[in-house]
């Protein structure tokens, strides 16, 4: 995990979240997906920077890939 993203189970319920905030990488996956860009998620979120954007975005790729080896290996 990057040095980004934060689970912890007293936070948001376990959920990843950018470190040191409440905001869940689920909703920046979310705002991506609703077509925001970078400029507007900082805007929605001021406290984040572009690398935290970014962190979780790989930290979702990273989950994804993490995922499609599991399967292969269950296969």
């Amino acid at each position: 995990m990057n040095n980004h993203i934060e689970v912890n189970p007293q936070i948001c319920h376990g959920k990843p979240v950018i470190r040191g905030t409440r905001i869940m990488v689920r909703n920046i996956l979310g705002s991506f997906a609703s077509g925001e860009s970078i400029q507007d998620i900082i805007k929605n979120f001021p406290e984040l920077r572009r690398e935290d954007i970014e962190a979780a975005v790989a930290y979702a790729i990273e989950l994804v890939d993490d995922t499609q080896l599991s399967i292969r290996a269950h296969a």
